[in-house]
C-alpha cells in the first residue's frame, strides 16, 4: 500500500511540474503578438535591407531568444521597460550577425547606395563586394576595439562624427582594393572683406 501511495505522489508531483511547464510556455496568440511587435522594426537600419524571407528568419530568431530568456509571457510583458528590452534583443541580434559574418556589413551600407554616393565603382563582382565589406569590417573592428555594439549604437543613432569616420573607412577600402578615389570639386571661398564692392 505504501508503495502505491509513494508512486501516486510521484506521479502527482510530475503532473504538477508538467502542468507548470506547459503554463510557462508561450501560447500561439502570445507568440503571434510578439512577432507582430517585431514587424515594427522592419524599417530599422540594417533590417530594411533584408529580403522578406531574411527578415522572417531574423524575427523568428529574436522571438526564440526572447521566449528562451522569458519562458513566462506575463513576466516579459510586465517588465518595467518592455520596449527597451525588445530593442536590446533586436540590436543584440544585429551585433551577432555582424560578428558572425563581416559581409553582413552590406545590410548597413548597401552596395547600390554606396555606388550612388560615389564611394564605390559600379559593376563590382560578388567577390569584389565581399572583399570590400571584409575590409570595412576590419577597419570598424579595429576602430571600435572595445565593442561592435558601440558601433551599431552609433549607426542607429546616426552619430555624425561616426558616420564621417565610416565614410573615411569606406573610401580607404575602395582605394586600396579598386584604386577608386573620391574626387571632391574645389570650391573658391571668398572672405567677406574680399568680396567685390559695388559703388
Amino acid at each position: 500500500m505504501k508503495k502505491i501511495l509513494l508512486t501516486l505522489s510521484i506521479f502527482a508531483m510530475l503532473g504538477s511540474i508538467v502542468g507548470c511547464s506547459q503554463k510557462a510556455k508561450w501560447n500561439h496568440q502570445q507568440k503571434e503578438a510578439l512577432r507582430n511587435a517585431l514587424k515594427t522594426y522592419r524599417e530599422m537600419i540594417y533590417l530594411q535591407d533584408l529580403t522578406d524571407p531574411e527578415f522572417v528568419i531574423f524575427t523568428d530568431d529574436v522571438a526564440g531568444d526572447i521566449e528562451t530568456a522569458y519562458p513566462v509571457y506575463a513576466t516579459f510583458m510586465q517588465l518595467p521597460a518592455v520596449d527597451d528590452t525588445l530593442d536590446m534583443f533586436v540590436v543584440t541580434a544585429i551585433v551577432e550577425e555582424l560578428n558572425e559574418d563581416a559581409s553582413n556589413m552590406r545590410h548597413l551600407y548597401p552596395y547600390r547606395t554606396l555606388v550612388k554616393q560615389g564611394i564605390l565603382p559600379d559593376k563590382l563582382t560578388h567577390q569584389e563586394r565581399h572583399a570590400f565589406y571584409n575590409c570595412l569590417a576590419k577597419k570598424v573592428n579595429s576602430y571600435y576595439n572595445t565593442s561592435i555594439a558601440e558601433f551599431v549604437s552609433d549607426v542607429i543613432k546616426s552619430d555624425t562624427s561616426s558616420q564621417t569616420q565610416i565614410t573615411k573607412f569606406q573610401s580607404e577600402c575602395a582605394n586600396e582594393l579598386f584604386d577608386w578615389v573620391i574626387e571632391v570639386s574645389e570650391v573658391d571661398i571668398i572672405e567677406p572683406s574680399q568680396a567685390p564692392q559695388n559703388d
